[in-house]
Parts: C-alpha cells; structure tokens; sequence
C-alpha cells in the first residue's frame, strides 16, 4: 500500500493559532517577572517559551508544510516492513517492533519501529496529509496488522 503525502495548509493555521498566542505571552510575562525582580520565574517562563517556539516550528515546519529534509513525503505499508521516503531523498525501512499510536480524536498518529542499523525512528502523520480518508484508514489497519503477525 503506497501513499504520497500533502502539505496541510490547515493544520498550519491551527498550529499557528496554537503557538503563537502561547510563545508571546510566555514571553510578555516573563519580561513582566525579569523587571519586576522575580528573575527565577522570568527564566521559567522564558524557558518555556523557547521550548514552545521550537517544538511549534518543528511542528509546523515538518509534520505539516514538509518544509524540512528529514520529513517524510511517502509511506509505503509491505508485508513486513513500513518504507518511509524523507524530502531529502533518503528512505528509511522500518523492519522490527514497527507500533502505530493513535490520538483519541483520530486525526493523526505516531509511528516507530527499528530501523536495518537497529536505530529507533519516529514519526507523525496528520490525516490531512493523506489524499483520502480511505487511505489514510487502510494504511493504519495495514499498519497493525503488521504488528499482530
């Protein structure tokens, strides 16, 4: 089973309505704290926001507009192993203890397994990145059964 993954224009807005309200007000209050003397929260809080700023642009920039190298643009489901083409043209084969993780809601799920080298890799899929719904579902339940055998 083959799917070509598209960018998510969506997702993106969400996200950005996610984490730019949360990085600037992070950052605002943590300026507030940094004057006010409290300087052990302000680094907190600057902290967080840091945090927040990478973990959207990481999001944003390669999970939803595969802007990155190491986003993945296809997944093919075989018989025995999940292959995964990255924008930089690499493919990585997941051979063993290949699990599918759901989110309760349905519209995305992680993806990990060993690699040939026995490295761990990860990855995330947005429902909106599949083409079609029926894809999107065969490719999950092609998925587990990979597991189960």
């Amino acid at each position: 089973m083959h799917c070509k993954l598209v960018q998510d224009t969506k997702g993106v807005m969400w996200d950005l309505l996610l984490y730019i309200p949360t990085v600037f007000f992070l950052s605002l209050i943590a300026t507030k704290f940094w004057y006010e003397g409290n300087t052990n929260f302000s680094y907190l809080l600057a902290f967080l926001a840091s945090f927040f700023f990478l973990a959207g642009a990481n999001r944003i920039l390669k999970t939803r507009l595969m802007a990155v190298g190491s986003a993945p643009v296809s997944i093919d489901a075989e018989k025995d192993s999940v292959r995964i083409r990255l924008k930089s043209g690499e493919e990585i084969v997941l051979l063993k203890e290949v699990k599918r993780y759901g989110d309760y809601a349905g519209k995305s799920f992680g993806l990990s397994g060993l690699d040939g080298k026995g490295a761990r890799q990860q990855f995330v899929f947005h429902k909106a990145q599949f083409g079609d719904i029926a894809g999107y579902e065969a490719l999950q339940k092609k998925i587990d059964s990979l597991r189960e055998s």
